[in-house]
This record gives C-alpha cells, sequence and structure tokens, in this order.
C-alpha cells in the first residue's frame, strides 16, 4: 500500500524532526558494526513501512496530540491498573466495565501483562513468549483492538506491558536458539562454558534469590550457558546486536497501530551488559530508549513511553531524559521514592526523611515528561533507602530498613500493618514487603480487632495516600481494589502455581459485590468511605489547574513534625498542599504559609 502524497509529507517532517535523535544515538551504539549503513537504511524503511500501516484514525490522535503535547501531564489524567482477568474475566469483560471506569475517572488504563505468556510460570505474566498475540485466557488481538478502539471513544488511554530485557525460553527466537541457529543464539547471550558468566557474576545482583539465584542458567541441548536475569525460563536479549533493535521496533510499531498510547517498557535498567559492573542502567541503556522514543516520534508520535525503572533517584531521572538529552527519552516513569517515602512517614510519623529526599534529588520541574505517582502496585515495596540519605536525617540506612520490613510486616510493636515478606536477602538482611494498600494502612488489622477509631484512622491513611499521589503532579495510578479498600487475599496459598509468589496477596479479584454496595451511597463503612473519598480527590484534582506537570514543584521542610508540605508554583499563583502523617491534628502557623507565598487559604 503507498503513502498519500500528504501522508508522504507528513513522515518526512516527523523523520527530519527526530533525525538526529534516532541516528545518533543507533551510530553511537552500532556504528561500528561493519553492515551498520544497510541496517540504517533497514530501520528508515520498517519505519515508512508501519506508517504506511498505521490506521486513519491513529493518524488524526497523532495529530491531535502532536499539537498538544502535554496531553500527558494535564490534571485530568487519572490511572487505573489492573490484571485483566482480576478485572472483568478477559476483554469483552474489561467492554462491559466502561462505565465503572468512568465512574472513576480513569483516563488512563494500564492492562497488565496482557501479551501471550509462556505456559505456567510466567512470572506474572512477564515471560512472554509472543509479542503479538494476546493472553488467550483473555481473549484475542481482535477483541483487544476492539477495547481499545472504545476507550478512544471515551477518551481513555491504554497502556500495555512490553518487555525489553528478555523474552520466555518458549520465544519463537529462543526455540530456535535451543535448535542452533546461529543467527538466533546471536538475540541472547549464551557462553560455551562458564569463564566469562563467573567473571560478570562478580558484580552482579541478584533479583530473586530464594526462587532464581545467579544470573545464568544452563541449557543441555545446545550445551550452553544463558543469561537469565530474572527467572531461567526468562532469556536476557542481546543488545549489542543491531538486529535486536529492528525486531524489537516492528514490535513497538505493531502495538502501536493495534490501539495503544502507552508503552510501558519493563526491566529496561538491565538490557545493556558490561564487565565489572551491576549491568544496570549503562549509558547505552538511555542511547536504546533514546532511539525508541524518536522512532516513535516519527511512526506514531500519539504514543508516549512508561520507562519501568526502579532504581534510586539518581539512576531514575536520566530514564526521562537529562542534559543534552532533556525531554528526549521517556515520557514517564515510576516515582517509586515517593512511594517509598509515604509508607516510610506513615510508619515513623516523621517526614523529615521524606522532605529530605524529595527536596535533594528530584528537579523542580521535568521537560516533555512527568511521573507515574503511585503508593501500591502490582509489585513488592522495596526499601529504596540509601545509607546518605539516611544519615542526613539522624537514622541509619540499614536501622530504618530493618524497621520498615518490621512494621509492615506487623511484628514490630505497636505496628498497625499486616503485610507479607518476600525477597529475603539473608546475606544484606534486605526484606522486601507484599500487601494491599488497605491491609499495610492497618485497616484488615483494624477490622479483626473491631476498633472503631484504628478503623477511621487506616481509612484516613488511604485516602491520605491517594491525595499525595494525585497532589503530587504526574499521572496518580490507581490500584486495582484500592478505591474500595480490598484487604490482602491469601488464597494464592493454596495455588501451587502462585504459593511460591507473595506478591499474589495483593492481586486479588475484583469484589463487584462491595462495588455496587458502595456505588449506592455511602453507608458509613470503610470501604464505602474510601470509595467516596478517592472518586472526590481525582474530581477536586481534574478542576485544579495548578496540579498540571508543566508547572514547578517545591518541597520545603514544614514547621511541624510530621507534616509534609508541596508547593506548585503556578502561574496562577502558588498551592500548597499539605499532608499529616502524625495520628492526630496539628496546627500549622499561617505565618509559615505567607512566608512560602501563600496569600489565600481553600480546602484543595
Amino acid at each position: 500500500m503507498a503513502l498519500s502524497a500528504h501522508d508522504e509529507k507528513l513522515f518526512e517532517l516527523r523523520l527530519e524532526r527526530s533525525r538526529r535523535d534516532l541516528f545518533d544515538m543507533l551510530e553511537g551504539l552500532y556504528g561500528r558494526h561493519p553492515d551498520f549503513a544497510a541496517f540504517r537504511n533497514q530501520v528508515e524503511d520498517r519505519m515508512r513501512a508501519a506508517w504506511t500501516r498505521r490506521p486513519k484514525d491513529l493518524k488524526w490522535l497523532d495529530m491531535k496530540r502532536d499539537l498538544e503535547p502535554d496531553w500527558f501531564q494535564r490534571p485530568d489524567m487519572v490511572g487505573y491498573v489492573f490484571y485483566i482477568d482480576r478485572f472483568a474475566g478477559d476483554l469483552k469483560g474489561v467492554l462491559s466495565k466502561l462505565d465503572y471506569l468512568e465512574e472513576i475517572g480513569a483516563t488512563y488504563v494500564h492492562f497488565m501483562p496482557c501479551l501471550k505468556p509462556r505456559p505456567g510460570d510466567s512470572d506474572g505474566g512477564y515471560s512472554v513468549m509472543d509479542y503479538r498475540a494476546i493472553n488467550p485466557a483473555y481473549g484475542t488481538m481482535k477483541d483487544f483492538e476492539a477495547v481499545a478502539k472504545a476507550f478512544r471513544e471515551r477518551g481513555i488511554s491504554l497502556c500495555i506491558d512490553m518487555v525489553l530485557n528478555h523474552t520466555a525460553r518458549e520465544h519463537a527466537w529462543a526455540r530456535a536458539a535451543i535448535e542452533g541457529d546461529p543467527d538466533k543464539q546471536a538475540y541472547y547471550l549464551m557462553f560455551e562454558d562458564r569463564t566469562l558468566p563467573d567473571a560478570y557474576e562478580e558484580t552482579l545482583l541478584e533479583i530473586f534469590p530464594d526462587n532464581a539465584p545467579g544470573n545464568y542458567t544452563y541449557e543441555e541441548k545446545p550445551g550452553k550457558w544463558v543469561w537469565t536475569t530474572f527467572n531461567t525460563h526468562q532469556w536476557d536479549l542481546n543488545w549489542a546486536n543491531p538486529q535486536i533493535f529492528l525486531e524489537i521496533i516492528d514490535i513497538m510499531f505493531f502495538l502501536a497501530n493495534k490501539g495503544v498510547d502507552v508503552l510501558r517498557f519493563d526491566a529496561v535498567a538491565f538490557m545493556w551488559k558490561r564487565m565489572g559492573t551491576r549491568c544496570q542502567s549503562e549509558p547505552e541503556v538511555h542511547m536504546i530508549l533514546q532511539a525508541l522514543r524518536a522512532a516513535c516520534r516519527i511512526v506514531c508520535p500519539a504514543v508516549v513511553h512508561l520507562e519501568e525503572a526502579i532504581v534510586s533517584p539518581k539512576e531514575m531521572l536520566p530514564y526521562l531524559g537529562r542534559g543534552a538529552h532533556d525531554g528526549k527519552e521517556g515520557n514517564l516513569a515510576y516515582h517509586n521514592s515517593l512511594m517509598v517515602q509515604f509508607w516510610s512517614a506513615l510508619a515513623a510519623r516523621d517526614t523529615a526523611l521524606m522532605t529530605y529526599v524529595l527536596q535533594t534529588h528530584f528537579p523542580t520541574v521535568l521537560r516533555n515528561a512527568t511521573y507515574a505517582t503511585y503508593i501500591r502496585c502490582h509489585d513488592d515495596i522495596g526499601w529504596a533507602i540509601s545509607e546518605d540519605d539516611a544519615e542526613a536525617v539522624g537514622v541509619t540506612g540499614p536501622g530504618h530498613r530493618a524497621f520498615l520490613s518490621d512494621f509492615y510486616e506487623g511484628v514490630f510493636p505497636g505496628s498497625f500493618s499486616r503485610g507479607v515478606l518476600f525477597g529475603v536477602n539473608e546475606e544484606t538482611g534486605d526484606k522486601r514487603i507484599s500487601g494491599s494498600f488497605a491491609s499495610l494502612a492497618g485497616l484488615e488489622r483494624a477490622l479483626e480487632s473491631d476498633d472503631h477509631d484504628a478503623i477511621h484512622r487506616a481509612v484516613e491513611r488511604v485516602l491520605m495516600g491517594h491525595a499525595l499521589m494525585a497532589a503530587y503532579g504526574g499521572v496518580p495510578l490507581i490500584y486495582m481494589g484500592d478505591e474500595i479498600a480490598m484487604l490482602n487475599d491469601y488464597s494464592y496459598r493454596d495455588d501451587p502455581h502462585l504459593a511460591h509468589d507473595s506478591r499474589w496477596v495483593h492481586r486479588p479479584r475484583m469484589d463487584w459485590t462491595t462495588v455496587e454496595r458502595v456505588r449506592q451511597g455511602d453507608d458509613g463503612s470503610p470501604e464505602a468511605r474510601v470509595w467516596h473519598g478517592v472518586r472526590n480527590i481525582m474530581a477536586r484534582r481534574r478542576v485544579t489547574p495548578e496540579l498540571h506537570a508543566g508547572h514547578p514543584i517545591r518541597v520545603p521542610f514544614a514547621p511541624v513534625e510530621g507534616v509534609f508540605a508541596l508547593i506548585h508554583d503556578a502561574p496562577t499563583g502558588p498551592l500548597l498542599c499539605l499532608f499529616n502523617f502524625n495520628e492526630e491534628t496539628v496546627d500549622v502557623p499561617g505565618e509559615w504559609a505567607l512566608s512560602e507565598g501563600i496569600s489565600s487559604f481553600d480546602d484543595a
């Protein structure tokens, strides 16, 4: 199918706009390959072919978002995250829940892994065997396209996961590699013996020390060691091979042309390997991601990228583009520090560390990018608190991390929480935590003891967390079930496929019976209070222009212990947001607010 004269001209204009952003990165990555010129031509040919195949309605969306590049930074963006089967059974079931998504204010919906996974244990869907097919349990690609179209008609953007670091062992490329295909073996990192793996292992970390120790797996048939950072069935891709870039952009454009608005690139920190390092966040990772972003700006500029890099603030910010590449890498990145610091301040009833970290490590504003803010998600909580940050406010890193693990497991004296340990590292002593928002915030324990005051405090904690992620700017992500205060689901322990992974404790099936009850009105139950509270918070956010992510943010130290302050310096004037992590009401001096430029007071 040939391009029209209009489409050909538009493609050329976008190619010229992003040519250097794309090809400078590719030359840095692959310029020494003898066939680089042919590779460069292949990249351009594949972009042109994908643009030719792009549906007309998506080309119009490209135009609209080119004219409104801040569309994902606006305060009407509210995200909702769920596993398709646990939310609605399958994709056709999702179509029956569109009114519900609108009711909670969702304008961005993230389907947890929905591409075809390997059979059996698939790391929750992150072990993908076919990037061009939907998990058969959810439906077909035709069903997926129908949902994407229905979302567009209601102004909802669709986000899905695309794993960049690895494929499943059952992927067609890996199967060919097992059978001895040298080209496909070059798609992965395979070694004849342990010499190089052992040398790399000296500086590598273990991601799943309990379930998948080490970073390599021996494959009998080819007689080689395969790099497997995460699980034995997840084979790391060899991004030093330019053929991988070609394969990945083909998949990226395919998904974009099916109606995906946000591509969540999973496990990006691990994509490039270098001897003597942790093989995380190497400079080439950023070059790859910048090239992928530039390619999307040429073919499908309506699509934005969410980089999944749960790393320190110093490592995370470059994923949103810094320095010469400011605004040219990811559009979105998870604000892991905001989440960790919320739970830290809640346990300690002290916001000094939270304020210090958010004030010290994060810029006041980002260019062409923003954060995905969240308090709970599908994953565990790792206590990403550095020794330097902890010591800056008078605590120790190991001591504070141990306190948080004990507190949220529920074994620390006076803890209100009920959580489950995950990923215990016996060598370092680090322990991560699983648990639902409501259970970690104290509701499960409070309901068991029928303590009405404790129930009230737990509800307030849940609402404050949602208010924080809504007020920080960026895209707040509501995790399915948190809006009705769903508790831990321990039934995973009875499923042999899930029992080894405590993260399933906070991956319940949606409680539609409770949903129908709370939609009838506020009956005073904790579920109803949270439901109506969360909806009110997100509704207030939508009509508060000061929360646009393009406005600078200040994080001053509040004059009252246990209070966290956040100021948006908007053109209409500053907006002060206060969060009380104490168990009781406190007074914040008006003089302090005036000194920060706040001249009028409103319950916003």
